[in-house]
């Protein structure tokens, strides 16, 4: 954790998503102060039909896509916002996906509900001196 997933309809190639993942985590990681070797990458192709959403009253249902991060607890709701518009620009400059048409929702999880075997178990819980050591905001 965290787990960043994206489900998207139709298909990409992989040359692309592993672009997206790489630029995600390192949007990510460097926005939340997060070790890199933590953060896991999920691009979910479900198709054409896969995700729909009604983005106007009295409308159809449309495709769209939705994000989903589970991350740990303790970020501010403007830290949560700015890291999700940064990873949306990174959906619509690499995917070509519509701004309008891709949501961003947060699960926010203690560190003992991320467990890691090859970083020594759980996560620690995040702090705001987390950031400020990361960033130099003292």
């Amino acid at each position: 954790m965290p787990y960043l997933q994206l489900d998207v309809n139709g298909h990409y190639p992989v040359a692309d998503k592993k672009q997206l993942a790489a630029r995600l985590i390192q949007t990510y990681s460097g926005m939340m102060s997060v070790d890199i070797r933590r953060i896991t990458v999920a691009i979910r192709e479900l198709g054409e039909g896969g995700v729909w959403r009604i983005t106007k009253p009295g409308d159809e249902p449309e495709p769209v896509s939705i994000m989903m991060l589970d991350i740990r607890k303790g970020r501010s709701p403007e830290l949560r916002m700015a890291v999700a518009k940064a990873l949306c620009a990174d959906c619509i400059e690499i995917l070509g996906l519509r701004e309008d048409r891709l949501n961003v929702e947060f699960t926010q999880h203690s560190g003992d509900e991320m467990y890691h075997p090859s970083l020594g178990g759980y996560s620690p819980e995040w702090s705001p001196e987390e950031h400020r050591q990361d960033h130099g905001d003292h």
